[in-house]
């Protein structure tokens, strides 16, 4: 590949133009909002000046409810050999394009499993998508060039492909990133109008469930309303999930000792389904899950800190395969939570000990 078109420089489409232009290939941006495209290229996304005529890709990151739209202008107008799309859901674009009496031959959905709670050109990074998930979905119309095209802009942006049908992915993507999302955000509202005190509380528990909620509402409503079939499914076992646990609660609540030992049972019951779900989540570099032992050392909220304490873990010949930060509440200081191999545990604790870190048991 050596020139493409990218249609929509939000944070996708400016950061998938990052990362080919860091390779060389000669990027063109175009978004209807042209300030938008010129941050872009400021950026060092690419140009914002027109192609002088057919590019090798054509990448569109128009929000769902317009990428049929964009697609089908973009195929009309012959501005490349080859298409796709980045955005969220598959099986609407491809159908879309189909009842419009497009040829499909050229065109190819795509899906990188990568993005931010921040959105437009300036939350972009090159290495967005490094290591993620990009989701290609072929059929047997696909153009194999147009195959090996997309391909290439994954391996440029160093994802992973994965190969899978537009509406197997669509019922993927609502298990996995719509659903949990709505869920997300049906937890921070509760935090709305909460008391000051009570919110004052949160710990890292609230803080993790609640990270994604803070995602743009437009682009969401842009995304569920593409896919919403499949996410109001989803929703509808949570809700029976939901209303089976309050009435285990309420029975726990009960002064009769067989209805709240039926409650700690329906209560343990989602817990447990919990923990089996959980384990299945892939873990580091996308591989099995594996059980890490947790090194927690107190900190103080100053510069340098944290390039200390992994310089010292370097020493110690020990790799540290995760790392969680809990910000104490009113201070200036936090707790790091240090997750390594079982057996690399007592030789961190040792080593940090030694050079002086307060270790937390």
């Amino acid at each position: 590949m050596r020139t493409a078109l990218v249609i929509g420089t939000g944070l996708i489409g400016t950061s998938a133009a990052l990362a080919l232009s860091q390779r060389g290939v000669a990027v063109h941006l175009a978004d209807h909002d042209p300030e938008q495209a010129r941050t872009a290229a400021a950026l060092g996304a690419g140009t914002d000046e027109a192609p002088d005529g057919p590019v090798d890709l054509a990448v569109v990151a128009a929000p769902p409810a317009h990428v049929a739209d964009v697609l089908a202008d973009a195929m009309r107008r012959g501005v490349a050999r080859g298409y796709i799309d980045v955005a969220s859901v598959k099986g609407g674009p491809r159908r879309e394009l189909q009842a419009r009496g497009l040829a499909l031959t050229p065109y190819l959905g795509t899906h990188p499993m990568s993005g931010r709670e921040k959105s437009g050109p300036l939350a972009a990074t090159g290495d967005l998508f490094e290591g993620r998930p990009w989701v290609l979905t072929p059929t047997r119309d696909t153009d194999t060039e147009v195959l090996n095209l997309a391909l290439e802009l994954v391996s440029h942006c160093r994802a992973v492909p994965v190969v899978m049908d537009a509406d197997a992915h669509d019922r993927a993507v609502a298990l996995v990133s719509h659903m949990p999302h709505l869920v997300s955000s049906m937890v921070a509202a509760r935090l709305e109008h909460a008391d000051e005190a009570a919110v004052r509380l949160c710990g890292q528990g609230i803080r993790d469930v609640t990270r994604i909620a803070a995602s743009d509402p437009r682009m969401w409503i842009d995304i569920l309303s593409a896919n919403p079939g499949p996410v109001a499914d989803l929703l509808t076992d949570v809700a029976a999930d939901l209303e089976e646990t309050v009435r285990a609660l309420r029975a726990l609540e009960s002064s009769d000792e067989h209805k709240r030992r039926e409650g700690a049972t329906g209560v343990e019951d989602v817990l447990r389904r919990g923990n089996a779900g959980q384990v299945r989540v892939p873990g580091k570099h996308g591989s099995a899950p594996r059980v890490y032992e947790t090194v927690a050392v107190l900190i103080d909220d100053q510069p340098g800190q944290l390039a200390r304490i992994f310089a010292d873990a370097e020493r110690a010949g020990v790799n540290i395969e995760d790392v969680r930060i809990e910000h104490a509440t009113g201070q200036q200081a936090g707790l790091i939570q240090l997750m390594v191999e079982p057996k690399a545990a007592p030789v961190l604790t040792a080593a940090l000990r030694e050079r002086g870190w307060a270790i937390r048991q």
